[in-house]
């Protein structure tokens, strides 16, 4: 693996992800400590993608898939939208779930598992269901930014994004805009070499090409580490030298605001699967850029993540890079997590 990447199961905190999750049929939630990895020459050359298929399925009919399935979740948001909300907390006070998660989540897998029974699907609530020495692997976020649907906050979106040996080859976000009174939805939607669309209109990064022109976002998750304080200083420093910083509060809604050319970078640490996958498609496929912050091959089992129009992305790292490698944990985030057991990761 390029810059001395490793897999590892653990997360933040040290606690094992092992074990399996009642109440959704067979799920099947492996052992995260080691999965493969390879090294790729080229934007995806993974020996399975041919005129645009890969393993024999058309990357087309994969990325309606994606949007079908998003879809499909979106409306059980919609229809949960300012009505009382049942709110439950996971690792602690501001880890929200709600029962729209869990019923999102449902609707999702119900799709998915009829259309891909022999695929592996990783959902945020539910872990992992189905095949899992599947090359495929969905990754589903049917509520990225709970908290945010909880106030009726307009940032929030259902994502569902889709890898092949640990590579994204199609995802769709539907994110919510307006709020109360003024609901409405942008739906975007990737396929690998296919582009990226919003409500059906092709779309593309912005062309600003100094941070000092630019609208950045970042996030802060939920473990107040090193990492954290790191980007609470990041956050001051580029609030004085771009046109401003923004947290906004689910990475789904953040990478499809810098596809769209609404912003020029957005950054965070820590993400995990479900928040990015579909995301970073729809940067990738705008003609965008993303990395880690060290500057590190980037994928969805990464602990860092800068993703940007491309034209800022050096400006960006520049100041962040050094300063992350001076963190104690710098060698701790080239780790990959949430990898499953024996799953290859094509960098």
């Amino acid at each position: 693996m390029g810059y001395g990447m490793r897999a590892t199961g653990a997360s933040m905190s040290g606690r094992r992800l092992d074990g399996s999750v009642g109440g959704r049929g067979r799920v099947h939630r492996p052992a995260l400590r080691r999965g493969r990895t390879c090294r790729r020459s080229g934007p995806i050359s993974l020996g399975a993608l041919v005129a645009d298929e890969v393993d024999g399925i058309g990357v087309a009919r994969l990325r309606d898939a994606a949007l079908e399935a998003a879809t499909l979740g979106s409306e059980v948001v919609g229809d949960a939208i300012d009505k009382p909300v049942e709110v439950e907390t996971k690792m602690n006070a501001t880890d929200l779930v709600t029962k729209t998660d869990k019923n999102t989540e449902d609707a999702i897998l119900k799709y998915l598992r009829r259309e891909f029974p022999d695929h592996m699907i990783l959902g945020e609530e539910g872990g992992y269901v189905g095949n899992p020495d599947s090359d495929f692997l969905w990754c589903i976020d049917p509520l990225d930014g709970t908290t945010n649907f909880a106030h009726s906050f307009p940032s929030f979106a259902t994502s569902v994004g889709l890898l092949y040996k640990g590579q994204v080859v199609a995802g769709s976000v539907v994110e919510f805009t307006g709020g109360p009174k003024c609901w409405g939805m942008r739906t975007y939607a990737a396929g690998r070499g296919l582009g990226a669309t919003c409500n059906g209109d092709a779309i593309h990064v912005s062309d600003r090409s100094t941070v000092q022109e630019s609208l950045l976002v970042t996030g802060f998750g939920y473990d107040h580490g090193e990492a954290w304080a790191m980007n609470m200083e990041f956050f001051k420093h580029f609030t004085d030298v771009s046109r401003g910083v923004r947290r906004l509060g689910s990475a789904a809604v953040d990478l499809c605001q810098v596809a769209l050319g609404i912003t020029e970078s957005y950054h965070e640490f820590y993400l995990k699967p479900w928040d990015v996958c579909a995301g970073v498609l729809m940067v990738e496929e705008s003609g965008g850029k993303v990395t880690t912050l060290q500057g590190d091959d980037y994928t969805v089992f990464s602990k860092s993540m800068i993703a940007s129009n491309g034209k800022v992305h050096g400006e960006m790292l520049h100041h962040m890079k050094p300063k992350v490698e001076t963190l104690s944990v710098a060698s701790e985030l080239r780790d990959l997590w949430f990898v499953p057991d024996g799953y290859e990761v094509c960098l």
